[in-house]
């Protein structure tokens, strides 16, 4: 199995102070075992990076959640969509920024043009829509880009109850007059209508430094 070794060298001499005295060796042994070779199975990495990807989601989805519930309940659809057009991506940057990771929401049936996938997420979004369209259950997962550096975690995303259909339902149906020449105004590209509970919406997109995820280790 493939391992990542992370080591700090301690050089096999005993240092001398500035005073000619010599460092007691019981001190040095001290300092290489607490500088020991440290060995982490890339399975490890794998493992810590899912972990820490279904915590990231999660995290980023109360946040957006938690102002979107409020805009609707201040402002009704129409004002939601002024929110997501607005705070969305900035919210999601927040969070990103004080993670270390890069969060993004993606979908080949995207509002914003902003949310379209890029190469490696493309294939992925691909996998979870046949799941979706046969019936397979969509399950996170973990795949090593950007020659290893970067891991980038991805879990789709589905349409979870019926207040999300005031904006991605079926227009005049589910999408109030109001709120659709809202969405015709901010998103004359939108492609995210017509949806039903249950569909796939998209995917979340995680993108983690591997470095920052053996820290964690």
């Amino acid at each position: 199995m493939k391992r990542l070794v992370l080591f700090a060298a301690v050089l096999p001499f005993v240092f001398s102070c500035g005073s000619g005295e010599k460092v007691d060796k019981s001190v040095l042994d001290e300092v290489n075992q607490s500088m020991e070779v440290k060995k982490v199975d890339e399975v490890d990495i794998l493992n810590k990076a899912m972990e820490w990807g279904d915590e990231i989601s999660l995290v980023a989805q109360q946040e957006l959640m938690a102002k979107l519930t409020q805009a609707i309940e201040e402002k009704g659809a129409s004002g939601a969509v002024e929110f997501c057009n607005i705070e969305a991506l900035p919210t999601l940057q927040k969070v990103s920024d004080s993670l270390g990771v890069r969060i993004r929401r993606v979908s080949n049936d995207y509002r914003n043009p902003s949310d379209r996938p890029n190469e490696d997420e493309a294939m992925l979004l691909e996998a979870y829509e046949y799941n979706q369209e046969n019936g397979i259950e969509n399950k996170p997962n973990v795949q090593e880009v950007q020659n290893g550096e970067v891991l980038l975690y991805t879990k789709a995303i589905k349409i979870p109850g019926g207040l999300c259909l005031n904006c991605h339902g079926e227009p005049e149906k589910d999408i109030s007059a109001e709120t659709l020449q809202k969405l015709d105004e901010l998103y004359p590209e939108d492609k995210a209508k017509g949806h039903k509970v249950g569909d796939l919406r998209g995917m979340w997109s995680i993108a983690i430094p591997k470095k920052e995820v053996v820290k964690k280790l």
